[in-house]
């Protein structure tokens, strides 16, 4: 940073010193600049191997800082990119500008009309337990930790999918900041366009600074996860393909393939072992749930057995995912069908004694109601595939050759299976432009990009290839 006039990035732009300082003064957020302390935690991502490196970070504590932000930024002629909780990062950042909206916290829920109104900055945990306190819940992901907002511009599949569909579905309105700095509403009826697109479409389109979500009548369901090892993973594994193509429409389910460390951190139980756990999530009678589940009971020798009746506050039990962040190496895939043939290919090249560099190799099953597009439509892509596939490595020795070539053989052995559209929550970095236009079916690739070019033609908002 220059103590004169002016400070130079790394991307060849000139920042005025007194344009900052005018930034500084006009928010009530903080203004950090490269080097400067604070910046690296404030960007700081939930996976660890990435580190971003902006030329200036905008820490905003309300929607009017954010406007500030872009205001400048687009007078600087500086890409503007977003961060809350850090979940979404997929490649470091490197110059311009983040705006970071974790400090938009606001959180309100109107049980008359069933709504909840959702800073940028919250996480899917709080608005659980304040729904639950009016018997409502959320359509949310399976991790709680996971800020509500960016998971759902995305889609957002969760534990309750197939009742309830992609969270985005549930959206009934935003308030953003476009790519000229100013405040509007996106929903049904204001800037219906817009309100299509951001549900689904994920970037490139404006700053949301608050989303208005339907909440759902639900005080408890039956669900969480079972555990088998050793000699019954693959029978368990086989159980859950065949099961999973019966189940109702009502029920949710996934499982994952887990190698774990024997290091701190983990459970004890699962310290060093390989384990295959069954989830699941059945939002009705318990006495029905335990017996749509039995079959997987039966499938094997259960080692763990987590799956009972919950309060929806307790719905991150059933995938346990991580609140901690760590490195990891990730891909993700949607697939067309699931079959007992791509079972011996993912047990060969994932399974117990393959070698793999995979702590978790997940497939979570589709269909019901993410396969049906709301009346009043939305731009999430996927919704006609079966089932997601998530390989996720963690030791970063790993991540330059390992990974990327065992997930290369994955996704060879599965060709047939793999879907022609993943989902932009899970495509990874879509920094390429063979695997951006991939992330939609082309005719919602191509209404997206006319609605991107409409309200954000100078392209402020950097997203997708270069």
């Amino acid at each position: 940073m220059s103590v004169g006039s002016f400070t130079f990035s790394a991307m060849g732009i000139e920042l005025e010193s007194s344009a900052v300082a005018r930034l500084r003064d006009s928010i009530a957020g903080t203004v950090y600049l490269r080097g400067e302390e604070g910046l690296a935690a404030e960007v700081a991502c939930f996976n660890t191997a990435i580190r971003h490196d902006p030329d200036i970070v905008v820490a905003a504590t309300s929607e009017g800082d954010v406007a500030e932000a872009v205001r400048f930024a687009r007078t600087a002629g500086l890409p503007v990119r977003v961060q809350a909780t850090g979940h979404g990062a997929e490649s470091p950042i490197s110059g311009g500008m983040i705006v970071s909206t974790r400090g938009l916290d606001g959180l309100s829920i109107d049980a008359g009309s069933g709504l909840a109104r959702i800073g940028a900055g919250v996480r899917w945990a709080p608005v659980i337990v304040a729904a639950a306190e009016h018997g409502l819940a959320p359509v949310t992901g399976s991790s709680t930790s996971v800020g509500a907002v960016g998971y759902t511009l995305g889609g957002g599949i969760g534990p309750l999918a197939r009742r309830y569909g992609f969270t985005a579905d549930w959206v009934r309105g935003f308030r953003v900041v476009t790519a000229e700095g100013a405040v509007r509403t996106a929903d049904a009826v204001t800037n219906p366009e817009l309100f299509w697109a951001l549900r689904g479409g994920k970037g490139g389109l404006a700053i949301v600074t608050e989303m208005t979500l339907e909440l759902v009548p639900l005080r408890t369901l039956y669900g969480g996860s079972v555990f088998f090892e050793g000699g019954a993973i693959e029978p368990a594994l086989r159980a859950w393909v065949d099961w999973s193509t019966e189940l109702p429409d009502e029920a949710t389910t996934s499982v994952v393939l887990l190698s774990i460390p024997d290091v701190d951190g983990p459970p004890p139980p699962l310290r060093g072992r390989t384990v295959l756990s069954v989830r699941f999530a059945y939002p009705g009678d318990a006495i029905e749930g335990e017996r749509l589940f039995a079959p997987i009971r039966s499938a094997a020798p259960v080692y763990l057995d987590f799956v009972a009746e919950m309060p929806t506050t307790a719905i991150a039990s059933i995938h346990n995912d991580p609140e901690e962040g760590a490195p990891s190496w990730i891909r993700g895939y949607m697939l067309d069908s699931f079959d007992q043939d791509a079972v011996d290919a993912l047990l060969e090249l994932a399974g117990p004694g393959s070698g793999s560099p995979f702590l978790a190799v997940e497939l979570r099953q589709l269909g019901g109601a993410t396969a049906r597009d709301p009346e009043d439509g939305t731009s999430v892509g996927g919704r006609d595939s079966a089932f997601t596939l998530s390989l996720l490595a963690a030791d970063p020795s790993t991540f330059a050759e390992a990974a990327p070539e065992r997930a290369r053989a994955i996704a060879n052995a599965l060709q047939d299976q793999i879907s022609s559209v993943t989902n932009v929550n899970l495509a990874g970095d879509i920094a390429d432009r063979a695997a951006f236009e991939k992330v939609w079916p082309p005719a919602v690739f191509e209404r997206l990009e006319a609605v991107r070019r409409e309200w954000d033609p100078e392209r402020v908002f950097a997203f997708g290839p270069a």
